[in-house]
């Protein structure tokens, strides 16, 4: 018996399949899309924080060239606050009211023939202000307190008691600022009317939530709008939520009765599209003289919006799935100020969290006179800590081995300031961190023609992510296929729904819905030739045979089976298709955990010891990410996330002046990491397939990115001495 090896398509570091379009430029981005006949919009953003408007004077910018409308809260149509989704609300709708509650919050928007005519008619517009104190800091004590987000707060076990029977207590203060996501490609909304249906080019990570939204704020079906997103210029969690000025661009376009393009400016980006919140977060941490953890207390505060409640993110959940502590308390609080509304930003939550946690366990570390791997390992998690449940997937462990093998750590001095080269003080720090877990439900449709290919679809966004690709090697490889027999659809709601490209979650979502649609596929094709005697497949499901090389084969007999296209010509079908749905499985269903990606990171810095400047000289990321589908795009995400960590770290901070203006609101003031500052980075994946879904995998989007920060924070207290609880680590902090 002659058995034919099915292609590998999988792991393979396979090229972008939307790499040629995007460097040919032709890669239709949202603010590449034109209609006959379409004008702009720019945006008038308030100059104070609080207060009221009480009189908009729009003469001058109406008599301006080529301006259609003018439109503000005296004279704009009523619509309604979208529904909220499964995940968080949505934004109050705009120039729905004359109260402001911060600065740049839209009070304005002109639509003209060209951008250049809108952007100099929205200066003409002339708004008078009766302003009020704003309240911009988290220690104001005029802030709202929003007590424990989550419902109720998070204990484990006796913590005082664990308090108690320590030897050693670590108490510490750490601080995370402001962040903004700033993605290269500028949010546009491009918004066509055509009666009461509605086309949308919009820059989001979820279609499906953008159309929901707008179908709710204009009062019309679902059925009459579609969202555009084949391709979007990165986001970072920016794109999550449905913006104001998506809104205003199919208020715009309804009102003057033509397509409307309203693309933000980079300072726009810093006001109307989110940001990451600060946090303040106090660790308390009890051992015993073995580095046993008894006892760990994590309170975090960050601020939220006035009026917009959003996603509350947990800052303190890391401590409670880290370690294998048996008594835990956390306490997660909001408090509201006069800023522009946060939201997710890459590692929402985990990053700030891990910051704390990862830096307060080195301190512990330093105090026991303990090694910061030992320290880990001494308090690895073997089953998930609250559930009391195996994880489905964990080789965080192997993550800390194969680190510090790679890295060198045990040639360490663990001494602060003993370690020098050239005149520099060298450090080495490490974290171990993980991601939490995250999948949505996903639908998928897969069609396969007389051609022999396949056309694969969904919903769901590329936000440069790698989705094209990953995908259609998922596809050929679950369909019997080469890679360049698949095309790929995404960021259309004409196509099956899909969840938010956010949270790590997309491969394992869509993998799996395509896994399941290729699945009844494959069936399809089997049912049309049951009773076909022609057919050697006839009579069989999909578990008897396997796809290769484009034909179905029987599994007791390779040689026997038949390809697509002849069971297509032999029943005159031009083609077959088929859909897919995945819905995540519950722990207590499967009696697993549900694990997101771990990872450990060993960095080495050098600080200059007169000016105390840091330079990051190398850094190892070693990842359990489950199954890689690519390698090429899964280090390329990993890279990604690393160098915004060495961002987080040293670099990034959205200043606010005391007026409640973002004072830093360009790339020439908001500092983002640059190649001088970036070293070659080691990236290694370790780890088996993940059991929690069919396809094996775990999300690398996020995990490049949480760990970063504290590793190299560690790393600057064992080059020099002193201990930097705040992020960035600018050098006046060491002076």
């Amino acid at each position: 018996m002659t058995t034919v090896e099915r292609p590998r398509v999988l792991g393979a570091g396979t090229d972008r399949v939307d790499g040629p379009q995007k460097a040919a430029g032709s890669a239709p981005y949202p603010s590449d899309v034109s209609y006959p006949g379409m004008v702009h919009a720019a945006l008038v953003r308030s100059s104070i924080a609080a207060g009221r408007v009480v009189g908009i004077n729009t003469s001058r910018a109406e008599a301006a060239p080529g301006v259609l409308a003018v439109i503000t809260p005296d004279n704009a149509p009523r619509i309604e606050r979208a529904p909220d989704t499964p995940i968080w609300r949505q934004p109050p709708p705009p120039l729905q009211r004359h109260t402001i509650v911060h600065h740049g919050q839209y009070v304005g928007v002109v639509v003209a023939d060209t951008v250049e005519e809108a952007t100099a008619a929205a200066r003409l517009v002339d708004v008078a202000y009766e302003p009020t104190d704003a309240v911009l800091s988290l220690d104001d004590p005029r802030a709202i307190t929003v007590d424990d987000p989550f419902g109720s707060n998070r204990h484990r076990g006796d913590v005082m008691g664990g308090f108690a029977a320590a030897d050693v207590i670590f108490d510490g203060e750490y601080v995370t600022p402001d962040e903004t996501n700033n993605p290269m490609g500028l949010f546009c909304t491009v918004a066509a009317w055509d009666g009461d249906r509605l086309t949308v080019h919009d820059a989001t990570q979820w279609p499906d939530s953008t159309r929901a939204a707008l179908a709710g704020a204009f009062c019309v079906p679902e059925t009459g709008i579609r969202v555009l997103a084949p391709y979007v210029g990165g986001g970072f969690g920016a794109g999550l939520r449905v913006w104001p000025h998506t809104v205003l661009a199919a208020m715009a376009a309804r009102m003057v009765g033509r397509p409307v393009k309203l693309t933000l400016t980079r300072p726009q980006m810093f006001t109307g599209v989110g940001h990451r919140p600060a946090t303040v977060q106090r660790l308390r941490i009890g051992a015993r003289n073995d580095g046993t953890l008894t006892a760990i207390e994590h309170e975090s505060v960050q601020p939220v919006a006035v009026d917009d409640d959003n996603i509350a993110e947990s800052v303190t959940t890391v401590s409670a799935v880290g370690y294998a502590c048996p008594n835990v308390v956390n306490i997660d609080r909001q408090r509201r100020l006069n800023i522009p509304v946060p939201t997710s930003m890459r590692g929402p939550g985990d990053a700030q969290g891990h910051f704390a946690l990862e830096c307060a366990m080195d301190e512990l570390a330093y105090q026991l006179g303990i090694d910061p791997v030992e320290l880990r390992l001494r308090n690895y998690a073997e089953e998930h800590p609250q559930l009391g449940l195996p994880w489905s997937s964990k080789a965080l462990r192997e993550c800390y081995e194969v680190g510090a093998e790679r890295f060198g750590w045990w040639d360490r001095n663990p001494t602060p300031r003993s370690m020098r080269r050239d005149g520099v003080l060298v450090g080495w720090g490490m974290a171990g961190v993980s991601f939490f877990w995250f999948q949505a439900p996903c639908d998928a449709r897969a069609s396969i023609d007389r051609e022999g290919r396949a056309f694969v679809r969904s919903a769901a966004t590329d936000i440069g992510t790698g989705t094209y690709t990953v995908m259609t090697q998922l596809s050929a490889d679950r369909l019997g296929l080469r890679p360049d027999q698949v095309r790929m659809g995404l960021g259309d709601t004409d196509l099956p729904s899909a969840p938010p490209q956010g949270g790590s979650g997309m491969t394992a979502s869509l993998g799996s819905a395509i896994h399941a649609a290729s699945r009844n596929l494959i069936q399809a094709f089997l049912d049309l030739v049951a009773d076909d005697v022609a057919s050697p497949l006839r009579g069989l499901t999909a578990a008897d045979v396997t796809a290769v090389d484009g034909r179905l084969q029987r599994n007791d007999d390779p040689t026997r089976g038949e390809s697509y296209r002849e069971i297509l010509d032999r029943h005159d079908r031009a083609e077959l298709s088929a859909n897919g749905s995945s819905v995540p499985a519950k722990p207590e269903e499967l009696g697993l955990a549900p694990a997101g990606p771990f990872a450990a990171r060993f960095v080495e810095v050098h600080v200059d010891p007169d000016l105390d400047r840091i330079k990051v000289a190398r850094l190892v990321s070693v990842v359990d990410a489950g199954r890689i589908l690519n390698r090429k795009t899964a280090r390329s995400q990993i890279v990604g996330g690393t160098v915004g960590g060495i961002g987080m770290a040293l670099l990034e901070e959205t200043v606010t002046d005391p007026t409640g203006r973002i004072a830093n609101a360009t790339f020439g003031d908001y500092l983002i990491p640059v190649n001088a500052d970036v070293p070659d980075l080691d990236v290694v994946f370790v780890g088996e397939p993940d059991r929690f879904n069919p396809v094996g995998v775990k999300g690398v989007g996020e995990i490049g990115l949480v760990g970063v920060a504290p590793a190299i924070a560690n790393a600057v207290f064992h080059a020099t001495g002193r201990r930097v609880r705040s992020l960035p680590l600018t050098l006046d902090k060491l002076l």
